[in-house]
């Protein structure tokens, strides 16, 4: 090599680098919860294994350079991040369902027997602790959720319709009475 070769890797690795800052600074801005995790102990094939997983809920694990991490935390404005990224980390970037990520590493977690620590995690902007991930992890999904929000919300109006319902059958009744009464007369 030249030595202008040797002069342009650097710069390069430079561009690698803030290219990388780039897209994760985009996936903590974009991602409704991203969780981190120490990954250590986990083979290759785990990963892969752990990685296929979590795609069936269209959530992406990234392993990353903390220092490339922090400083898309700060471009990000998640700051706060920065304090949780010590360690061999790795992300769980989601990007619909809040609980979705932790229930499936849990659910990794538990058919696999193998040790997987969650350290924290960034919801909705939000710096969660480890406790308040596996919260998460326990709360339903969105859509049952919703769906509880609307027999709530459907109750009452049916009680209510009931209600109104009652005095108009009534009064049809007692209609149906008199034209039956006074047919026969």
């Amino acid at each position: 090599m030249s030595g202008g070769e040797d002069f342009l890797l650097p710069k390069a690795r430079k561009e690698q680098k803030a290219e990388q800052v780039e897209l994760l600074t985009e996936k903590l801005r974009k991602a409704k919860v991203a969780l981190l995790t120490d990954y250590r102990g986990l083979t290759v094939t785990q990963l892969q294994e752990l990685r296929g997983k979590l795609r069936t809920g269209d959530v992406e694990y990234r392993v990353v350079k903390n220092t490339l991490a922090r400083r898309a935390a700060d471009a990000a404005g998640v700051a706060d991040l920065k304090a949780e990224l010590e360690g061999p980390v790795a992300i769980a970037f989601g990007y619909d369902d809040l609980s979705l990520p932790s229930k499936l590493i849990n659910e990794f977690v538990r058919t696999t027997r193998l040790k997987l620590d969650v350290k924290g995690g960034l919801v909705e902007g939000r710096v969660f602790s480890p406790d308040q991930v596996k919260q998460l992890a326990d709360l339903p999904s969105r859509d049952s959720l919703l769906a509880q929000l609307l027999g709530t919300l459907q109750s009452p109006v049916a009680q209510l319709v009931g209600i109104m319902q009652t005095p108009v059958q009534q009064l049809l009744g007692v209609l149906d009475a008199y034209k039956s009464k006074l047919e026969a007369a």
